[in-house]
């Protein structure tokens, strides 16, 4: 069922035209995410077609009744109210306690809010919260979602994601999560240059799209020089040069990533910042930070200790107020601990980008602005200009001549962030960079640290960049300590939904207590070498089914269903095998 179409639709605020001639439709089950530059029409798009925004020419019709949920980038709400007024309503407590969804969105987003609390002064996660749970609450045909991850902390992020895969609705989402994207929808649509280009497939679906498109625009224009050039060579030598045909063979996926280095060459990174930082970067020793400082402030930081070293890239995760921030800013002086020490080397060079960007001089040319700390930089092993690294980063041609004071918050952004660059620190610290930065932007900005030899910790609830440009993941679980996750991101995930670390770490006291059990002797012993030989067996089959399954998934590279599909079996095999190593591992450990 068709629940909305638009037809020519065009829109335009000034000489530039946002739409132009736009046709497309929203179906039943449409799961679809918008891409494209700031300002480019994203949310122009979702205005119109949520009927908030009249076009300037063509029709928008929504289907007769269609129950449309839409979140804007704005959260307003009545004056003087409170939680329970805005997401249940006057809805009794026994009615909305008994609504399955009522209660998922609740613990899901309000978990341990006041529901009779007044919004007046709340911040803006938790008054992003609330405007989630108002539109998620209710029955809708069709959820429109603009910017919905913003400030939401990667635990709310996920917790989302989970909710909406789990809703028969259509969904219509602009963001710049790309994990988000790549989690919920299965359609995208990028706005550019008036025009509303469709791609089947999540994000990295039309990441691979666009690139095939680019390849194969290539590659035609390439055949069209070829045969112009043999054309004239027709005209010079005669008949013969009919015959001459081009062969070529492309996989689709392959063919574009075939020849690709990797994102960065670890080793040059880190032998260029050892030579920059020398060994010792950060030794933190047995540190306890307080909040207010004095033994009387509440503990942030107990007894902690940590060691950060040339080229570590490190991406930091935890919960809103469990000391990412004051991490950062214990690295960085400003903070001082209560007790331990903290040895910075000696050759470190400090950048630290924070959320409370500091001021910039309005006055001032976007170039002026860059080229008063550097006028050119070496990046890796190129050097680049204020006005190329301006480039990159969106202020093409005559926007670097802009006064700074008529710049967007998201272009600030970007400008404070290249201003940190241009000092050439070896030792980045950024909090939240990627705050009202778009997808291209963000990529150039990724590809740019790719090649930057130094020392990197990054706070960010885009989990998409986090895992991109770091290399592993450190985690703040409300134990005063930083504790390392080889399993990244997914397994801060799964320790927070298992609970405190106190209790995680009675769990582990609990399984370990059979360990002081007597170990199997004699026939029980040859039993369990029997076993162990069975898992081993086990471990190389498992290990032959992946490299199997892998390599299924480069021979399907362009058939997104199947490539679902065997990564899910993919996935499996990998769990199954974890299972097995670790059964393996304790049983080898009782027999030695």
């Amino acid at each position: 069922m068709n629940l909305i179409n638009v037809e020519n639709v065009a829109k335009a605020y000034g000489p530039k035209p946002l739409l132009d001639a736009v046709s497309l439709g929203l179906d039943e089950g449409d799961r679809v995410g918008v891409v494209g530059r700031n300002g480019g029409g994203k949310s122009t798009l979702v205005q119109v077609l949520a009927r908030e925004v009249e076009p300037d020419a063509g029709r928008v019709t929504h289907a007769r009744g269609l129950r449309l949920g839409y979140l804007t980038q704005r959260d307003v709400f009545p004056e003087g109210a409170t939680v329970r007024s805005v997401v249940l309503g006057d809805r009794a407590e026994h009615e909305w306690a008994g609504d399955t969804r009522a209660r998922d969105v609740l613990a899901g987003l309000l978990a341990g809010v006041d529901l009779d609390a007044p919004l007046a002064g709340m911040s803006g996660g938790e008054r992003r919260r609330i405007a989630l749970a108002r539109l998620l609450v209710p029955e809708s045909d069709l959820l429109m979602l603009d910017e919905p991850t913003n400030h939401l902390d990667i635990e709310a992020i996920a917790w989302l994601a989970r909710h909406l895969k789990g809703r028969r609705v259509a969904l219509l989402v602009v963001t710049h999560d790309r994990w988000f994207l790549d989690e919920v929808t299965d359609r995208t649509w990028e706005v550019v240059d008036g025009r509303v280009e469709r791609y089947e497939g999540g994000y990295s679906a039309y990441v691979l799209a666009k690139a095939e498109r680019s390849r194969i625009a290539a590659a035609t224009e390439a055949k069209r020089q070829n045969l112009l050039r043999k054309e004239l060579a027709w005209l010079r030598r005669g008949p013969q040069a009919r015959t001459s045909k081009p062969k070529f063979r492309v996989d689709a996926a392959q063919a574009l990533i075939a020849d690709e280095p990797p994102l960065r060459d670890s080793v040059e990174l880190t032998k260029f910042a050892t030579a920059r930082l020398g060994k010792t970067v950060y030794d933190i020793e047995d540190v306890t930070v307080r909040l207010g400082g004095g033994d009387a402030g509440r503990p942030i930081f107990e007894r902690m200790t940590w060691r950060l070293g040339p080229g570590d890239r490190v991406g930091l995760v935890g919960v809103n107020g469990s000391g990412k921030s004051t991490l950062l800013r214990l690295l960085d002086g400003s903070v001082a601990p209560v007790s331990g020490t903290v040895v910075r080397g000696k050759t470190v060079q400090l950048a630290h980008l924070s959320q409370n960007l500091e001021e910039l001089d309005p006055s001032r040319r976007v170039l002026e602005s860059v080229e008063e700390i550097r006028r050119r930089i070496t990046v890796g092993k190129r050097e680049w200009t204020a006005s190329q690294l301006l480039e990159r980063l969106g202020f093409a041609g005559d926007r670097q001549w802009t006064p700074v004071g008529d710049l967007s918050g998201g272009e600030r952004r970007r400008l404070q962030v290249l201003r940190l660059l241009m000092g050439e620190p070896n030792v980045l610290l950024l909090d939240e960079p990627t705050n009202d930065l778009d997808i291209e932007t963000l990529t150039e900005l990724e590809d740019l640290l790719d090649g930057w030899p130094g020392t990197l910790v990054v706070v960010s609830h885009d989990r998409y960049f986090l895992e991109r440009i770091t290399d592993h993941v450190v985690a703040l679980l409300g134990d005063g300590r930083v504790s390392l996750l080889p399993g990244g991101v997914d397994e801060y995930l799964e320790r927070r939904a298992a609970g405190t670390a106190e209790t995680r770490t009675a769990q582990a006291r609990a399984q370990e207590a059979p360990a002081a059990q007597p170990k199997p002797k004699g026939g029980q012993d040859w039993k369990a070498r029997k076993e162990l030989d069975r898992l081993e067996r086990r471990l190389e089959k498992l290990s032959g089914q992946e490299a199997e399954l892998h390599e299924q998934l480069a021979a399907h590279a362009t058939d997104f269903v199947k490539l679902q599909e065997l990564d899910g079996r993919l996935k499996e095999i990998q769990a199954e095998a974890a299972r097995v190593e670790e059964e393996w591992l304790m049983l080898a450990e009782d027999i030695d």
